[in-house]
């Protein structure tokens, strides 16, 4: 069962209203906790997965979105696309178990300002946070350098290749949904999905779901 919360935190002047989006209660939980002890900080929300973060993030107006990259029904680097276009416009710090360079580019493409691996301390979250909050460019120095990229060469990208919906279509296609159950969570018709597919096999050369399903984890699309 998916969820948002938003408890009530009281604002506290000048604090860093930041809103949580990760699919596993505990983190949220968690980050919630560390972020609370300091004094600069507020949590407004939680997500618990990207199309809530997108829904929160219009409703509470918070200052820095704790994205994770990896969720399900909407990943965190769609959705934080998403974010972005709407107004208010907060900043999207990601944070993922990942570190190779393609992930991070694709976060940085798609408008984060900061990304940081899930191993990092309070300090170095705070500080992404706040380096976000105020539009300075943050990567944690634990990432692999973004120059080193492990794909190999001409690769197509899932930004560069495929519309919004075909990604999203593409992700629930590897996490195991048949056609009809992506239509009900789209709303689409299961004719609409079936065109997404083929033009999603066209657009990628990829005509078998394993070949796709490999595509979308390497996309950081989904992690199965």
């Amino acid at each position: 069962m998916y969820n948002a919360t938003n408890q009530g935190t009281p604002h506290v002047r000048g604090a860093v209203r930041v809103l949580v989006a990760d699919d596993h209660q505990i983190v949220r939980q968690a980050v919630r906790r560390l972020l609370e002890t300091q004094p600069d900080f507020v949590v407004v929300g939680e997500a618990a997965d990207g199309r809530e973060a997108v829904s929160l993030s219009g409703e509470l107006a918070p200052d820095v979105v704790l994205m994770d990259v990896a969720m399900p029904r909407l990943n965190g680097i769609e959705a934080t696309r998403r974010i972005l276009r709407r107004a208010p416009r907060p900043r999207v710090v990601a944070l993922s178990v990942h570190d190779d360079p393609r992930t991070v580019r694709a976060c940085l493409s798609a408008g984060a300002t900061a990304y940081l691996p899930k191993s990092c301390d309070i300090e170095e979250l705070t500080r992404a946070i706040e380096s976000a909050r105020a539009g300075r460019p943050y990567v944690s120095p634990q990432v692999t350098p973004i120059g080193e990229d492990p794909a190999p060469a001409g690769t197509a990208s899932a930004a560069g290749v495929l519309t919004s919906r075909e990604r999203e279509v593409l992700q629930l296609m590897a996490e195991g949904h048949a056609p009809k159950q992506i239509a009900a969570n789209l709303d689409l018709s299961v004719k609409t999905v079936e065109t997404h597919r083929r033009q999603i096999a066209e657009k990628l050369g990829l005509h078998s779901v394993a070949e796709q399903t490999k595509f979308a984890i390497r996309e950081g699309l989904t992690t199965l």
